[in-house]
C-alpha cells in the first residue's frame, strides 16, 4: 500500500474515493496485483468493501467503493442511470498522434463486444448477439510534439469502453499495447487517468457528491496536459 490516508479524495459511512495507482486492482486481483478492496479494508477495519466505479489495472484516478451492501446497491443503481441525480466521469487522456485527423471533439457510439479469453473489449457500428451500447463523448484539448491531450465524458460504463472505444476511431492511449499504442510505458500502466467524478450521496439519496484526482504521478506530459486544460 501506497500511504492510503493521503490518496483519499472523499469518505463519510457509506462510501470512499481513492486516488488509484496503476497497477492496483478495483475487484478480482490475482496474486502478483496489489488488491485495493483489501488494502481499504485493513485500513477502515471494515467488512465490507465492494468497488463502484471500476477502474482497469493500468488507470489511475477516481476509484469509487461502498462500504456496506445499502449503499453498493444505490451506487450501483445510481451508476446504471436509475436515480434522478446524474452521475457524471470525466477522464483524462494521453494519446499517440494518429496518421490520419480525427474531429476535435465528438460523441462515440458503438456496441462493445467482450472476448473473455483475451481479456479485451471490441467496438462495433452495429448491434449483435452479446453487445452493448456504449457511449462517450471526447474533446482534443490541446497536443505536444508526439501527443494529443484529451478530456473523455463517459456516459456509459463498459469493460475497456474508452480504449476501445477510442481505438475503433484510430486514437491509441499511450502506453495501451492491448489497444494499439507502438510501446509501452516504463514501469507499466497507461495513460488514461479518471479525473473527476460526482455521484449521489448514499446517505441522503440527493446530495451530489463530487471529487477530483490530480495524476499521481507527474511528469512533463502529465504536467503539459494539466497545464493546456488550466488556460
Amino acid at each position: 500500500m501506497n500511504d492510503l490516508l493521503s490518496r483519499i479524495l472523499f469518505q463519510n459511512n457509506a462510501c470512499i474515493v481513492i486516488n488509484k495507482l496503476k497497477g492496483e486492482a478495483v475487484e478480482g486481483a490475482k496474486d502478483s496485483i496489489v488488491n485495493l478492496p483489501q488494502e481499504i479494508k485493513s485500513f477502515l477495519n471494515n467488512d465490507f468493501t465492494e468497488a463502484v466505479h471500476r477502474l482497469d489495472v493500468p488507470v489511475t484516478g477516481c476509484a469509487l467503493f461502498a462500504l456496506d451492501k445499502s449503499s453498493a446497491a444505490f451506487l450501483t443503481s445510481a451508476f446504471k442511470g436509475e436515480n434522478s441525480i446524474t452521475v457524471e466521469k470525466r477522464y483524462w487522456a494521453i494519446i499517440e498522434k494518429p496518421k490520419k485527423t480525427v474531429p476535435e471533439s465528438g460523441e462515440l457510439n458503438h456496441w462493445i463486444e467482450i472476448n473473455a479469453k483475451q481479456n479485451k473489449s471490441y467496438a462495433y457500428n452495429e448491434d449483435g448477439a452479446g453487445r452493448k451500447k456504449a457511449s462517450l463523448r471526447y474533446k482534443i484539448k490541446g497536443e505536444g510534439t508526439n501527443y494529443l491531450f484529451a478530456e473523455i465524458e463517459l456516459l456509459t460504463g463498459r469493460h475497456h469502453q474508452i480504449r476501445a472505444q477510442l481505438a475503433a476511431i484510430g486514437l491509441h492511449i499511450k502506453g495501451d499495447l492491448k489497444y494499439g499504442a507502438k510501446r509501452s510505458e516504463k514501469g507499466g500502466g497507461i495513460r488514461l487517468h479518471a479525473r473527476s467524478l460526482s455521484f449521489p450521496n448514499p446517505l441522503n439519496k440527493t446530495e451530489k457528491i463530487s471529487v477530483t484526482a490530480e495524476p499521481p504521478e507527474t511528469d512533463n506530459l502529465w504536467i503539459s496536459l494539466t497545464r493546456t486544460f488550466e488556460q
